[in-house]
């Protein structure tokens, strides 16, 4: 089966660059997006209606009209934040997801009523800087694991709800960028080019040295290896129980060397999906890029462009120092592929603040 690299719908509504997505648990129908706004929307994908029903005087036409691509619905906006939101989670049961970001506290929200169940914050434990990601863990989702700009990961009891944290994990030596959760193992990527498998049961804590500063991080399935995405215009698939590299993606052309970009899992765990900085070659009218490697072979299977939004929603102009207007990229920073990188659809986001739902139709 062929990448998929048609774009299914737009999200709108984002007033600022999207920094996080996440797909609701399986079946997957919703997607969840966190903005520098300081908002959180629910969207549905799916349009509600077709543009134009098949009776309508339009379709019968024999010319082909080049079909707009729909825009999903916003179902929620939740709105607590007081700083960009950084990082979103959703519980098993859908009732529940967590948000982090700029204020030094983990948001766990009601997904019906869109209020705030708590916040795990403002304590002398709590985190002292803005919290990079955050991640459900434990047994019926009753723990959730932060990591943070102040060196450290820490893991709050959801269910008793105690201000304080229930551990503070803090090797690092440098900010958290990522973190991932399986059964009693916590995976922290961290700045300082370190991985750390942290099994909470044995109270062990494996350190595997990537080199640069690592971004993201997204587990396999079957959680033997982990795939790092760090700042050196390299993505690593790194096996667990060895610490070894069983392959490297790159290309000459994709550069990241600044930006905290994600990389994915994703087509049942035959891609490697990653975004780009857009310094290598800058796109035309504010696009974006995505580059997806075949994970055995390594080849480069596609380079999509994705466009900064859908018609009407084209860059504004910005005017550097210089006094000459600069060409804007869409810098695709977060990707979220259904049901954990095994469903038929993967969604896309950045810059533009528009999310660009790709899939198998």
């Amino acid at each position: 089966m062929a990448f998929p690299d048609k774009p299914i719908a737009h999200l709108l509504g984002s007033n600022g660059p999207v920094h996080a997505l996440t797909y609701s648990a399986s079946p997957g129908t919703y997607i969840l997006a966190g903005s520098a706004d300081r908002s959180i929307r629910l969207y549905n994908p799916q349009p509600s209606t077709s543009i134009h029903p098949s009776s309508s005087h339009i379709t019968k036409k024999t010319t082909p009209v080049p079909q707009a691509i729909p825009e999903g619905r916003l179902v929620q906006t939740y709105s607590a934040h007081g700083y960009e939101v950084l990082s979103l989670t959703v519980s098993a049961d859908n009732a529940r997801f967590a948000s982090s970001g700029g204020d030094r506290a983990v948001f766990l929200w009601d997904v019906a009523t869109a209020q705030t169940l708590r916040r795990f914050g403002g304590t002398q434990q709590s985190h002292a800087a803005r919290i990079n990601c955050v991640a459900f863990a434990g047994e019926d989702d009753s723990l959730l694991v932060s990591g943070s700009l102040d060196c450290s990961v820490r893991v709050w009891d959801v269910k008793s709800g105690a201000p304080k944290p229930v551990q503070v994990l803090a090797e690092a030596r440098d900010s958290v960028s990522a973190v991932a959760v399986r059964g009693p193992e916590i995976v922290s990527g961290s700045v300082d080019g370190r991985v750390r498998s942290y099994d909470v049961r044995m109270g062990r804590c494996v350190t595997d040295v990537i080199g640069p500063s690592v971004t993201s991080l997204s587990m396999t399935r079957d959680g033997k290896a982990v795939l790092v995405g760090s700042l050196d215009s390299k993505v690593r698939l790194m096996d667990r129980e060895s610490g070894g590299c069983l392959k490297t993606y790159s290309n000459p052309e994709w550069k990241n060397e600044d930006l905290r970009v994600q990389s994915i899992l994703g087509g049942k765990e035959q891609y490697v999906l990653v975004g780009d900085e857009m310094t290598g070659t800058p796109g035309q009218h504010g696009e974006g890029r995505i580059w997806a490697w075949d994970i055995l072979s390594g080849d480069l299977k596609a380079k999509v462009s994705v466009p900064w939004g859908p018609a009407g929603h084209e860059p504004k102009k910005l005017v550097g120092k210089d006094g000459k207007p600069k060409e804007r990229s869409n810098v695709l920073t977060c990707f979220a592929w259904r049901d954990g990188g095994f469903g038929d659809q993967y969604c896309v986001s950045g810059t533009s603040g528009i999310v660009t739902v790709f899939g198998y139709h």
